[in-house]
C-alpha cells in the first residue's frame, strides 16, 4: 500500500508541477496570440526623407490598418545606421519595436566598424525583405558633365575636385561611390552626411557635385528637372527610368551595386508574433496600391519568409565584406 501511495503522490506532484508550468507560460503565449494590442514603432536608423524612411512610412500605413493598431515611424539617425539599429537590438522582444534595416546595417557595417554595439545576425529576428532598390548616379545640373564618360573625363582632368555625398560612411550609397571610384580609376572625394535627405539638399544646392543615391529619395528631383540622372547602379535598367543607362553600359563595364531594405524584430521575439508581422508585411507588399507606390519610387517589392531573409542576410554579409575590403572604404 505504501509503495502505491508513494507512487500516486509522486505522479500527482509531477502533474501539479506540469500544470503550474503551463499556467506560467500561458500569459506569454496569450500575449503573443493577442498581438498587437498597442502601438507598434518602426525605427528608421536614418533621417526623414530618405529611402529607408519612405519605405517605412508606406508599409507602416498598411500594417496599421491591417493589424488595427497605430504604427509610428521613429527616425534615429547616426553612425551609418548603427544608432537606431542598436536601439532595436536592445528593445524588448515583443514585436512592438521593429527596425527598417538596410544592406548597410545588416551586411556592410560589420566590415567597417570595429565595434557596432550589436550583432546583426544574433541580435535580430528577420521578418522579411521589403524591397530591392537601385542606386541612381545623379548630378547637379550646373556641373559640366552630362554622361558617365564625361564625368570620368572631368574627374581625371580635375583630380579631387568632384565631390560625392552619401547618407553616411559605409552605407551602400557611400560604397557605390567607392566602387565607382575604384573601377573607373578616378579621384573623387566622399562627403558623409547623417542621412540621405541632407545630402540631397546639398546636391540640389550644388554644394556637392554628384551622389549615388537610392532611387526613391532622388527620383522626384529627377522628374522635376532639379537633378540630372547619369546612370543606375544595377546590372539592368530600372523600369522607373528606362531611358537612363546602367553604369556598366555608360562606361564602367562590370559595375553593379544594389541596395535592399527589410524589417527585423529583436532576437527572441515569439514565433507567433514574428509570423503575424511577416504575414501583414507580405500582405502589404502584395497590395496593388502599395506596390504602385513602391514601383513609382523605383523600388522593386520583395517579400519572403523569415528563414529566407536570414539566409539572404548571411550571403550579403559575405558579398559586401569582400567589396569593403577591395574598395578600402573605412568608417570615419
Amino acid at each position: 500500500m505504501s509503495r502505491t501511495f508513494s507512487s500516486t503522490r509522486r505522479t500527482l506532484t509531477l502533474a501539479a508541477a506540469s500544470a503550474l508550468g503551463l499556467l506560467a507560460l500561458t500569459p506569454l503565449a496569450a500575449q503573443a496570440q493577442a498581438f498587437p494590442t498597442k502601438t507598434i514603432t518602426i525605427i528608421v536608423p536614418f533621417s526623414a526623407g530618405g529611402t529607408t524612411d519612405i519605405l517605412a512610412r508606406v508599409l507602416g500605413q498598411f500594417i496599421s490598418k491591417d493589424l488595427g493598431q497605430p504604427v509610428i515611424i521613429d527616425n534615429r539617425a547616426g553612425a551609418g545606421g548603427n544608432i537606431g539599429t542598436q536601439l532595436v537590438a536592445r528593445a524588448a522582444p515583443d514585436g512592438y519595436t521593429i527596425l527598417m534595416g538596410t544592406v548597410g546595417t545588416h551586411a556592410i557595417n560589420q566590415s567597417l566598424y570595429p565595434k557596432l554595439g550589436f550583432d546583426p545576425i544574433k541580435d535580430f529576428a528577420p521578418l522579411t525583405r521589403v524591397a530591392l532598390v537601385p542606386n541612381l548616379l545623379v548630378a547637379n545640373p550646373a556641373q559640366p558633365f552630362k554622361t558617365v564618360k564625361e564625368l570620368m573625363a572631368y574627374a581625371k582632368a580635375n583630380p579631387g575636385k568632384v565631390t560625392f555625398g552619401s547618407s553616411g560612411s559605409g552605407t551602400s550609397i557611400h560604397l557605390s561611390g567607392e566602387l565607382f571610384k575604384q573601377m573607373a580609376g578616378v579621384d573623387i572625394q566622399h562627403v558623409a552626411y547623417k542621412g540621405s535627405a541632407p545630402a540631397v539638399n546639398d546636391l540640389l544646392g550644388n554644394h556637392i557635385a554628384i551622389m549615388f543615391d537610392n532611387m526613391p529619395s532622388a527620383i522626384s528631383h529627377v522628374k522635376a528637372g532639379k537633378l540630372r540622372p547619369l546612370a543606375v547602379t544595377t546590372a539592368q535598367r530600372s523600369p522607373a527610368l528606362p531611358d537612363v543607362p546602367t553604369i556598366a553600359e555608360a562606361g564602367v563595364p562590370g559595375y553593379e551595386a544594389t541596395s535592399w531594405f527589410g524589417l527585423l524584430a529583436p532576437a527572441k521575439t515569439p514565433a507567433p508574433v514574428v509570423a503575424k508581422l511577416n504575414a501583414s508585411i507580405l500582405k502589404a507588399l502584395a497590395d496593388p496600391d502599395v506596390k504602385k507606390k513602391l514601383l513609382e519610387q523605383g523600388a522593386e517589392p520583395a517579400g519572403e519568409t523569415p528563414a529566407q531573409f536570414a539566409a539572404f542576410i548571411a550571403s550579403e554579409t559575405v558579398k559586401w565584406g569582400k567589396i569593403v575590403k577591395q574598395s578600402g572604404a573605412t568608417a570615419q
